[in-house]
C-alpha cells in the first residue's frame, strides 16, 4: 500500500477504559450518599435545636459581662423543675415586668437562705460563693441585703451586674419577697450566639450546694450541622472535580506505522 498511515489511541494511565468507568460509577454513587447524609443530619440537626432551643435577644445589660445589651442567646427549654444554682433562666413576672421576659441568674432555690455581703461575698446556706462571672473588681453587692429564706417552689434571682439590674433584691418589699415562682421559668440560657461567645461557662461557685445542671444538647447539634454541611459541599463537589481531572487525561493517539 502507499504512503498511508494509521493511528491508534493510547491511553496515558496505562488502565482500561471500563476500570475508569466503573471507578466513575462507584464515585457517582458514594457522592450521592454523601449528599442524602448531610441533607439528614443538616436538616436533622436544624430541626432538633428548634424544637429545644428559643432564642432570645436580651434588651438591658443587668447580666453584663455575661450577656451584654442587645445580645442574642439560645436558652433550652426546661421545665422550672429542672432549674439549679447558678442557671441563667428566661422566666415572666408580672410584678417585675409585664408582658415581657427576664433573664437573670438563681442564687438560691426553695429552702435556700441567702444573704450579703460577708466579706464581699455573697452568702448562701452560711456558705461563701465565688462568682467569677461578675464584672472584674465588682463587689458581690452594692448594698445589704437582708437575710432571706426561699420558699419552696420559688428561686431567689440576681443580674450579674449588681449594680444596675432590677432584680431579686429591687422586690424584696413585694408579696413574694423578690423571689419568683419556679412555673415562672421557661427556659435556661445555654449559649450566646450573637456575637458568638459560644457556651456559658458552669458556675462552680455553687458546687458545694449541691450538683449543677448539665449543659444542653447544643454543641451536638453544631457537629451535625458542621457534619452534614461537609458532607453536601464534598459530595456536591465530585462531579466538577471528577470531570476536570478526566479532562485532563484525555487519551492521546500516535502513528502506528506507514504502509
Amino acid at each position: 500500500m502507499g504512503g498511508e498511515s494509521t493511528t491508534r489511541t493510547v491511553p496515558r494511565s496505562g488502565g482500561s477504559t471500563g476500570a475508569a468507568q466503573v471507578g466513575s460509577r462507584l464515585g457517582q454513587r458514594l457522592s450521592g450518599v454523601a449528599v442524602a447524609l448531610g441533607l439528614v443530619l443538616f436538616l436533622g440537626g436544624f430541626a432538633w435545636a428548634a424544637v429545644v432551643y428559643r432564642p432570645y435577644t436580651v434588651p438591658t445589660g443587668s447580666m453584663s459581662p455575661t450577656i451584654a445589651a442587645g445580645d442574642r442567646v439560645l436558652a433550652q427549654r426546661v421545665d422550672g423543675g429542672e432549674v439549679r444554682r447558678g442557671d441563667v433562666v428566661v422566666f415572666r413576672d408580672k410584678s417585675w415586668v409585664t408582658n415581657a421576659n427576664v433573664v437573670k441568674r438563681v442564687v438560691a432555690v426553695g429552702g435556700d437562705t441567702v444573704s450579703c455581703c460577708t466579706d464581699g461575698k455573697l452568702t448562701v446556706n452560711g456558705k461563701q460563693i465565688d462568682e467569677p462571672y461578675l464584672p472584674k473588681g465588682s463587689l458581690a453587692e452594692t448594698k445589704k441585703i437582708p437575710t432571706v429564706t426561699v420558699p419552696e417552689g420559688r428561686l431567689f434571682l440576681l443580674g450579674d451586674e449588681r449594680q444596675g439590674s432590677l432584680d431579686s433584691t429591687a422586690h424584696l418589699t413585694d408579696a413574694a419577697g423578690g423571689t419568683v415562682a419556679r412555673s415562672a421559668v421557661s427556659a435556661r440560657v445555654d449559649a450566646v450566639v450573637w456575637p458568638m461567645n459560644g457556651m456559658l461557662k458552669r458556675p462552680t461557685g455553687f458546687e458545694t450546694l449541691g450538683t449543677l445542671s448539665q449543659a444542653g444538647p447544643l454543641r451536638t447539634m453544631v457537629l451535625l450541622i458542621g457534619g452534614g454541611a461537609v458532607l453536601i459541599l464534598g459530595g456536591g463537589a465530585y462531579g466538577p472535580i471528577a470531570k476536570r481531572l478526566g479532562g485532563r487525561s484525555r487519551p492521546r493517539t500516535e502513528p502506528v506505522g506507514a504502509g
